[in-house]
């Protein structure tokens, strides 16, 4: 099969996709950075976008930063989400940002978040630090999308907290909050601030925030398929 994607062309069609995906299982990075001319970083703490535009480019994925996803002919969004050993994810995995001045009008059915996470292509990759970013291998990737269940959990950590942010309480959002989501700062810099209104309609400066999934329930989609090849 042959590796990656000519040009960064899109793919298709969804099995076009997955066939793509399927061919990057057991490869390491080192291996899919020289099929694209790319320099594999010494480490990721100055790269941590690396990895997911390594595999932006040899699947295809076309919407770069746009807020739509990442295969928009296709509505699949493309996450990659570093494991350990036994394939447990290391970290929450970012979704999307949240734009504070537009919550107020905002509604699940055609949010940004909703979007995003409507169906998912997952492509675990090894991240335990201790292994050099080379010799890191994908896994097994997998397309994915909300049972009732996981939508209902969704849309309720969405709207709880949606609320608060609508009504300019951004004060009272910790990561505790969300039983599958949680908002977190992201900014590349912790000194950014955007505009918003607080709850009275006074104008403040608030530090950039995105919606995030927590490592417990992307743990539970992992937990039900084969991610790392074998042997580890």
């Amino acid at each position: 099969m042959v590796l990656g994607s000519p040009n960064n062309v899109a793919p298709l069609d969804e099995a076009e996709l997955l066939e793509r995906a399927a061919g990057l299982a057991g490869r390491n990075l080192g291996e899919l950075g020289a099929a694209t001319g790319r320099e594999v970083p010494p480490d990721l703490r100055r790269a941590k976008g690396w990895v997911g535009q390594l595999m932006e480019s040899l699947l295809g994925a076309t919407a770069a930063s746009r807020a739509e996803p990442d295969f928009p002919q296709l509505g699949i969004e493309l996450k990659t989400l570093p494991v350990d050993v036994r394939g447990k994810p290391l970290e929450s995995t970012f979704v999307c940002t949240i734009e504070l001045p537009e919550m107020s009008r905002a509604e699940w059915a055609t949010s940004r978040l909703q979007k995003k996470l409507a169906r998912v292509l997952w492509v675990p990759v090894e991240g335990t630090r201790s292994l050099a970013v080379a010799q890191r291998r994908v896994g097994t990737p997998f397309l994915w999308q909300p049972d009732v269940d996981e939508a209902r959990l969704l849309r309720q950590d969405w709207e709880e907290l949606s609320s608060l942010i609508a009504r300019g309480r951004t004060s009272e959002l910790t990561a505790h909050l969300g039983q599958v989501l949680q908002v977190r700062p992201k900014a590349a810099r912790g000194a950014s601030r955007r505009r918003t209104l607080d709850e009275e309609g006074a104008l403040y400066h608030e530090q950039p925030k995105g919606f995030y999934l927590r490592a417990t329930f992307t743990a539970a989609l992992l937990a039900r398929r084969l991610i790392l090849p074998r042997p580890l």
